[in-house]
């Protein structure tokens, strides 16, 4: 009988902390070797913060078969020491949507269990960074990716669209993550103690092309540059990438920030000098004759 992923992985060190990637579909994204670590385990935490799949943990647990405790940012980032608790004398497993190291804080995890000598391995699975490929542009082209957050009516951050304007000034592609709110608290809820957490949000590739279009009216009367955006400027927005309902749409910023994408997660792509190829690719998704049309220009 051939062995194990696992078996081999008993061989080198008794126990560990598995860093598992869920991939960015459904339970069944999970690989071969990733669900043999969490049948084996004997705790398996699920980072509850960065993202999301588009089922629920109760689905988790029932194709894995194990329970699963949710990790907020809190046990993550503050209360490490009681995930890893033990991870030196049995296997604890720490699941993540997409790849385990698409986000800082959990490389902070690993060098934290590495200052307590617990040994660690990192299972990959698919992640935004690459799957991201599916909007028809060519992955080596894109540059720095940027986030952009929820804005209120004190807190209005711009720099995310001059990175997104030094890509472009590149010919370089941008990924916009787009923000996620999960177990966030009202400052009233904060400052009285009070364990009261508002709904998750999730911000739209609509609601960011609306920030995008203010920034740029805000700056209307700057100096402008062949990269700077417009609102006839072409975007394209993906929805719950790896779902089996995925949605890829190509528009201008305009008809995008009024465009409805459904349910989260949203990613949005702001192109730069593109390809002729990857023209015609994002023509397949393009959501009217106007998007066809932009696209034949030779602008940036």
């Amino acid at each position: 009988m051939p062995v194990g992923y696992l078996e081999v992985c008993k061989h080198i060190n008794k126990t560990m902390l598995y860093f598992i990637g869920l991939g960015l579909g459904d339970a069944k994204d999970i690989t071969v070797k990733g669900l043999e670590v969490i049948k084996n385990a004997e705790r398996v935490y699920l980072e509850a913060y960065t993202s999301i799949l588009t089922v629920g943990k109760e689905a988790l647990e029932d194709y894995y078969g194990k329970n699963i405790i949710l990790a907020d940012r809190d046990m993550v980032e503050l209360s490490s020491d009681e995930l890893m608790a033990g991870a030196d004398e049995v296997d604890v497993a720490f699941l993540v949507v997409g790849d385990p190291l698409g986000a800082t804080t959990h490389t902070d995890l690993i060098l934290r269990a590495v200052e307590k000598n617990i040994p660690y391995r990192i299972i990959h699975n698919a992640s935004i960074m690459n799957a991201i490929g599916c909007c028809g542009l060519q992955l080596y082209n894109y540059g720095e990716t940027v986030s952009i957050v929820f804005w209120t009516d004190d807190w209005q951050p711009e720099s995310f669209y001059d990175k997104i304007i030094s890509n472009r000034e590149r010919g370089m592609h941008t990924l916009c993550l787009l923000d996620i709110k999960m177990k966030e608290q009202t400052i009233e809820n904060l400052m009285k103690g009070r364990p009261i957490f508002e709904p998750p949000r999730f911000l739209s590739a609509s609601q960011a092309c609306q920030q995008l279009i203010k920034i740029i009216e805000r700056r209307d009367e700057e100096k402008k540059t062949k990269a700077d955006l417009n609102t006839d400027s072409i975007c394209i927005a993906v929805a719950r990438v790896g779902a089996e309902d995925q949605k890829i749409a190509t528009a201008t910023l305009k008809e995008m920030s009024s465009y409805d994408l459904g349910s989260p997660l949203h990613s949005l792509v702001i192109p730069g000098h593109m390809h002729p190829l990857e023209k015609q690719m994002l023509e397949l998704f393009a959501v009217s004759d106007h998007v066809k049309t932009c696209l034949q220009k030779d602008e940036i």
